[in-house]
């Protein structure tokens, strides 16, 4: 039985070790017998030049991710300069936050997105 309860701002899902054709390999891991039980999304394209409210959003979806046991977060600092991006890497290699998950996945065709996998 596959549950699928989503809370994203914007619509898709990419499993772990996806390639070049992330559909066929999502196809291949749901029919693998797992379940995806649900994704948090994250767009930072509003709030991209508030560095405090960032920090807060980064903060709130990493500890509801732990809370809810949700296996999957995507942050979108989109592609601009790179510069989100980086801040968003930074926060994410914080000790104290880099405790909590298990990796994290740089979408190798988009590199606007981050993935954030959790082991719970």
């Amino acid at each position: 039985m596959e549950i699928a309860t989503i809370r994203t701002f914007t619509a898709g899902f990419h499993p772990p070790g996806a390639t070049a054709n992330l559909n066929e390999t999502y196809q291949r891991w749901r029919t693998a017998g797992r379940r995806f039980l649900a994704k948090l999304k994250l767009d930072l394209h509003d709030i991209y030049n508030r560095g405090t409210d960032i920090d807060r959003e980064l903060n709130r979806i990493i500890q509801e991710a732990v809370e809810k046991r949700i296996k999957v977060v995507e942050i979108i600092p989109g592609k601009g300069s790179g510069q989100l991006k980086k801040r968003v890497l930074k926060f994410l290699e914080q000790p104290d936050i880099k405790a909590r998950y298990h990796r994290i996945d740089k979408d190798s065709r988009n590199f606007g997105r981050l993935f954030v996998w959790f082991k719970h």
